[in-house]
């Protein structure tokens, strides 16, 4: 199939890009194209312009600016994957990475992409929403920062204008153990159903600090701060993560089509919820233990 006539720009600054985005209607950003060119392909978009800004400098780096990492949204996922920022300071990133389509997806598709497409099925979206990413939006009249609870609007709807650019992710680094898990129909596939945890557990094993997130059960990655500020001060025991799970999957309305019925993605949610949780348990501990040896 061929995609739909449109014109075609490649700007080589964030101005340029930014002016063209006020000067040309109806355009759409082509970064990654993992989800754009199919959706031209099939038709499914009809853009009157095509603004390629893979030759944009200043978005393809990971900064360490101290409390956070700054991510350009050039960046690919494979680089996210192996970087050694991510790994040390993010490294959900890096375990959540590895689900993400195959190797050729990995080095062409970014992070802006991904988070700009907002398919509630992604990897990324998910852990904007548990780890508390600010994404940076430019336009040509100034720039803005926005949590990542605001800007996923609802399915593939973000808040970025349509003459704004998303140019950066700032992550908090890790302030506890955060892990990754989803199911698929096969490897690589969007996800059924995506959990994510991240826990700090103090010296008694009771919760510290608790963020759980949930993909795949809704129009925009699921996350509920009034749970999570339940179970402070609970045991970091494996019926408080069943108790956990039993109430986010409760608090959840996931959609049903060909691939699974709304049922069977509840008792996914429950069942990935809980083996997160056990994982970032175990790996709370050891911390712990390992902080006693130290000591």
């Amino acid at each position: 199939m061929k995609p739909p006539a449109f014109e075609y720009y490649r700007p080589q600054t964030v101005e340029e890009t930014l002016a063209l985005l006020q000067e040309v209607g109806d355009a759409k950003i082509l970064a990654g194209g993992q989800s754009l060119i199919p959706m031209l392909n099939m038709r499914l978009a009809h853009p009157s312009a095509l603004i390629d800004i893979n030759s944009v400098r200043d978005l393809n780096e990971i900064q360490d600016e101290g409390t956070h990492l700054r991510v350009g949204a050039l960046v690919r996922h494979h680089e996210l994957e192996e970087s050694p920022l991510i790994q040390r300071y993010a490294p959900i990133v890096a375990e959540a990475e590895r689900h993400i389509g195959h190797t050729a997806i990995r080095t062409r598709g970014t992070i802006g992409g991904s988070l700009a497409h907002a398919d509630p099925a992604a990897e990324l979206p998910v852990l904007a929403v548990l780890e508390n990413w600010d994404m940076e939006i430019a336009s040509a009249s100034g720039s803005r920062r926005l949590p990542a609870q605001e800007f996923f609007l609802g399915y593939l709807i973000t808040a970025v204008g349509p003459d704004e650019l998303l140019t950066h992710v700032l992550m908090p680094k890790a302030d506890g153990v955060s892990h990754f898990r989803e199911f698929s129909l096969r490897h690589g596939d969007f996800a059924l159903v995506s959990a994510a945890a991240s826990l700090a557990v103090d010296s008694e094993r009771r919760i510290q600090r608790l963020r759980l997130a949930l993909g795949g059960v809704a129009e925009t990655p699921w996350r509920d701060t009034a749970l999570e500020a339940e179970f402070i001060g609970a045991a970091a025991e494996a019926e408080v993560w069943r108790r956990i799970a039993d109430r986010a999957a409760d608090a959840i309305e996931p959609p049903a089509d060909i691939h699974a019925s709304s049922a069977y993605r509840r008792q996914l949610a429950r069942t990935l919820l809980v083996r997160t949780l056990e994982d970032c348990a175990r790996g709370a501990v050891r911390q712990i233990e390992k902080g006693s040896v130290d000591a």
